[in-house]
Formats: C-alpha cells, sequence, structure tokens
C-alpha cells in the first residue's frame, strides 16, 4: 500500500496542463543553442579517455544472489545491488552497450560487470526516472522474471515498464512511500530532468528514493543536480545510513549545473540529507560529458576531507566490488 510523507494537495512540480519541474531553490536552465552546439560538435569530439586506472575493476564478479543482508554491489554508473530486509534490490539497471535507442548515443568504455540475462532473480526494481543510461530497456527485456519482479518508478515512468513486460509496477509522486513486504520505498524530489525522445521532455518524473528496512535507510540519488530541497529531504526523511550520489558527468557547468551535481556538491548532499556514508556512483563506465572520467573520486574525497565530512565516509568503490553497510 502506498501512503504519503506530508506531501502538499496541488505539488508545486506539478506543472498546470501536466508534466513537471524542478522543485524551488533549483539552479535556473541558463545554456542557450550555442552552449549545447558547442558541447556536441566541440567539447566531446575533443574528449580523449584516458587510461583505466589499476583497481578501477574488482578482481572478481560479484555473486548478487549470494549477497548478504545490508551488502552492496556496485554493477557500474547508477546500478547497485543491495540486500535490505533481506530483498535482493537492484537500481537503475543500465547494463547495454549505449545509453541510446537503436544503439545510438554514448558507449561504454567498461563492459558492464553483469550482463541481463544473468541477473538472479530479484525482489525488487527502483528506478529513478526514464534516461537510457538509467532505464535501460534492452537490459530489462532480458531479466529473465519480469512477471515475478515488482518495479517502483517516479509518475509517468509506468507505461514504458509495462511494455517491457513487468506486471507489477508501482508509480510515485514525490514524498510518497509504498511498502514491498519488510521495506518501504519513498520517492523524494531530485534536482534533474526526464525524456527519451525530441517532444517528451519533463512529460515523466524524476526522484530521488530512499530504500529502508527496519535496520538500514539507503538514499539512491539517481540523477540529480544540487539545490536547497536536500536540507528538507535531511529534516522530513533522514538521516541515512548510506547514500548513493552521482558524482560525475558535471562539465561544461552551464548546462549541467541543473542536472547533475559536482563531486563536491556531492559531498553537501550527502551531508545535507544526514547520511553516515556516501557512495560515489554515475562515473567510470561511460564518458557522457567531456570531463577526465577519473576525476570526480580525487574531487569527491578531498571534498569529504575539506567539508569535514570525513574522508572514510566518501566510499570510492570498485567496479563490482561488494560492501558491507
Amino acid at each position: 500500500m502506498n501512503d504519503r510523507a506530508g506531501a502538499p494537495q496541488q505539488p508545486s512540480h506539478h506543472k498546470p496542463g501536466g508534466g513537471y519541474r524542478n522543485p524551488p531553490g533549483s539552479p535556473a536552465y541558463r545554456a542557450g543553442l550555442r552552449d549545447f552546439l558547442r558541447f556536441l560538435l566541440w567539447d566531446m569530439r575533443r574528449a580523449k579517455l584516458p587510461p583505466i586506472p589499476d583497481g578501477h575493476v574488482a578482481s572478481t564478479r560479484p555473486d548478487l544472489a549470494a549477497l548478504a543482508d545490508n551488502q552492496i554491489a556496485w554493477l557500474g554508473h547508477a546500478c547497485f545491488a543491495m540486500r535490505i530486509g533481506g530483498k535482493l534490490v537492484l537500481t537503475d539497471p543500465y547494463l547495454s552497450r549505449n545509453a541510446g535507442p537503436f544503439g545510438l548515443g554514448p558507449k561504454r568504455f567498461l563492459p558492464a560487470t553483469v550482463k541481463a540475462g544473468e541477473l538472479p532473480r530479484l525482489d525488487l526494481i527502483v528506478i529513478s526516472h526514464n534516461h537510457y543510461d538509467h532505464l535501460d530497456t534492452a537490459a530489462l527485456t532480458a531479466y529473465r522474471w519480469r512477471a515475478e519482479t515488482p518495479v517502483v518508478c517516479p509518475l509517468g515512468v509506468g507505461p514504458l515498464l509495462r511494455r517491457q513486460g513487468f506486471a507489477e509496477v508501482v508509480e510515485l509522486d514525490w514524498w510518497e512511500r509504498h511498502h514491498f513486504g519488510p521495506i518501504s520505498v519513498t520517492a523524494l524530489p531530485a534536482v534533474h530532468f526526464s525524456g527519451r525522445g525530441l517532444f517528451d521532455r519533463n512529460r515523466t518524473l524524476w526522484a530521488s528514493m530512499a530504500i529502508a528496512s527496519s535496520e538500514r535507510r539507503v538514499w539512491f540519488g539517481g540523477d540529480t543536480g544540487y539545490g536547497a530541497v536536500f536540507r528538507e529531504i535531511g529534516e522530513r526523511a533522514g538521516p541515512f545510513d548510506l547514500a548513493l550520489v552521482g558524482i560525475g558527468a558535471y562539465e561544461p557547468r552551464i548546462i549541467m549545473e541543473a542536472s547533475h551535481a559536482t563531486p563536491e556538491e556531492a559531498v553537501t548532499i550527502a551531508r545535507d540529507i544526514g547520511a553516515r556514508a556516501a557512495v560515489g556512483m554515475h562515473w567510470g563506465s561511460i564518458m557522457l560529458t567531456p570531463e577526465d572520467p577519473f576525476e570526480a573520486p580525487i574531487r569527491f574525497r578531498r571534498a569529504a576531507l575539506e567539508q569535514q565530512y570525513g574522508e572514510a565516509n566518501a566510499w570510492i568503490m570498485q567496479v563490482g566490488e561488494v560492501r558491507s553497510f
């Protein structure tokens, strides 16, 4: 069943006539056509992939079915498997080569740790929004237990998931909670946007997600820029044992500031929501933007020191690594 966590009767993020917008206090979109053309035709064409650092990938593949309670495995980008409240949960399964339709879009430089067809039976899939690097329909259709596994997603994303063969799809608005046996998922605000084509921008909702059992609380950021709303999340929904927060794809700022946090802002988000520890994600598998893809973790850990969050609390995991939380 669903319940509400104090949401207003007419939420401000619902646009008159349909569609959604970011919460008050979010950065405004400042980029113009010239900025986007420079980004696509100049910045991304000049971007070069540096050598992949030693130790970036774990030496062994994770056995997801064998995860113990309160363990988490990073499968790359924003895809995590975790066991919480005895349930095996997967977030934003982007496991294909391309982040785009029909084999188009940016290509991974690091293959997926686990192929979609090799995933064990999951107890829940959590989707934060409908962008291709977070909602990978090829991976979802290759998953073998679509009829048995529930999916939770933001408003408007459900029809796409049902077309992939998922029988139980729960759509949530911000501040709305749904219980799946011993765990609950609450959709919370994020600073981002949605769309999979030229004509559907912001027609479906985007969200961060709180995944909670009686023992642990995990905040999954999906995709987000920084905004004042995270202090509200901390006050109304925090604290959290662990935050999964994006630290990559942040340049150029005039384009990305309204949708992707810098590594420094990611630490501030973790502090604002009251997370005891934070995992830096959304880096290290695919180049979506022109900055060095391995710069983010260095800046993330340095920011944790500078903001007195604690370097040990800013986790940089190997792709495929398993940790307890």
